[in-house]
């Protein structure tokens, strides 16, 4: 049973037990790091693109996903080759318990246009449009970056494939709540879709229905399918774009807008919801489901609340009590950051995660 705690928070809760060659070869080398032949449809399969110094970062998120999920999950993990060897030192250690399964993938783009992929934003990042024509063994996916932090199980955020209606095929979280500091409003050159734009760091697709749709866009008056459409898009506004990929993604939904599901800012949550005040209600009511460190944000001391959580998770030991060595720390951590404006607002980083918890010894108490 769990220890007394300084903190009565705690008391409420707690009584569990604790426990790149042509288009052909293009297609052709991908699939040969895909060796899965069938996918059974219980199986969550998560998406990464991994390059330079991401490492650390990617096993942080791969761990976040492990420790509360509860559907076996598959991760597709792209890397520069460097990396790979990495990659399987490290996830070969974790305790899967059987419910865990992983392929790396090379970097590899379309020879005839691979440079220009590769300027796009940063090196690696365009990778995630080709997913759907690369894993095409793969019906849905989550397409995470790598500064992604799980703090409830990603069951539930691929549950959101089932509330898809017929003509949606991908998911993902508005850019900004609030439009007098929104990106997309006040400076992009390019369409958008809505009003502040949307950001692709999380992203559910449903891989089949994006294959098969044909897309509306200003380019020609006869629809493409995807594969025909990143290059044409590309070529005309690659002098317009700022954030590469997640911009095409943008000027995509702009066209087609009946076909993208949007779920609320808590599942995507990142420094803008709280570095100007407070504004992303649904995680001031429930709590952070998914956090997005971006702008580097776990390796600076800008945003310490962002980083905080960071930490706990990285160093949290598969196996130890989760109350004791991952949540009661992590609160005191995060107390001391209530001078900046997230630290303000440090309960709405650990409520979720404290149900989370929670839930999971429950699970566990009923064997």
């Amino acid at each position: 049973r769990c220890k007394n705690l300084s903190v009565s928070f705690w008391n409420s809760y707690w009584m569990l037990p604790s426990d790149v060659c042509g288009m052909n070869c293009f297609w052709e080398a991908a699939f040969r790091y895909d060796y899965m032949k069938t996918q059974p449809s219980e199986k969550m399969h998560l998406a990464v693109v991994a390059c330079g110094e991401r490492l650390e970062e990617t096993v942080t998120m791969l761990r976040s996903a492990i420790i509360f999920s509860i559907k076996p999950l598959h991760f597709h993990i792209f890397a520069e080759d460097q990396l790979h060897e990495s990659f399987k030192d490290i996830l070969d250690e974790f305790p899967y318990e059987g419910k865990v399964n992983y392929t790396l993938y090379p970097i590899t783009f379309p020879s005839e246009s691979a440079t220009e992929w590769k300027k796009l934003f940063k090196p690696c990042a365009s990778q995630r449009l080709f997913l759907p024509l690369i894993l095409k063994n793969v019906d849905s996916l989550l397409y995470v970056d790598t500064d992604i932090l799980f703090l409830r199980p990603v069951d539930d955020i691929w549950s959101f494939l089932g509330k898809f209606n017929s003509t949606q095929i991908a998911a993902m979280a508005p850019e900004h709540e609030e439009p007098r500091i929104g990106w997309y409003n006040r400076f992009a050159r390019h369409p958008y879709y809505g009003v502040t734009g949307i950001n692709s760091g999380v992203m559910l697709m449903n891989m089949t229905r994006i294959r098969r749709k044909y897309f509306k866009n200003d380019m020609t008056p006869v629809r493409l399918q995807w594969g025909e459409i990143l290059m044409p898009l590309l070529k005309k506004y690659k002098l317009n774009i700022t954030w590469g990929d997640q911009d095409l993604l943008n000027i995509m939904f702009f066209h087609n807008p009946e076909s993208l599901y949007v779920f609320p800012c808590q599942w995507n949550y990142r420094p803008d919801h709280c570095i100007y005040g407070s504004n992303c209600k649904a995680a001031e009511e429930e709590g952070i489901f998914i956090l997005h460190g971006n702008r580097g944000v776990y390796h600076d001391d800008k945003q310490p609340t962002f980083r905080a959580v960071y930490e706990a998770i990285k160093n949290y030991s598969f196996g130890d009590d989760l109350v004791h060595s991952l949540l009661q720390p992590l609160e005191q951590e995060l107390q001391k950051t209530t001078h900046t404006y997230c630290g303000r607002v440090y309960k709405v980083f650990i409520k979720q995660l404290t149900k989370s918890i929670r839930d999971l010894y429950a699970r566990r108490s009923k064997g």
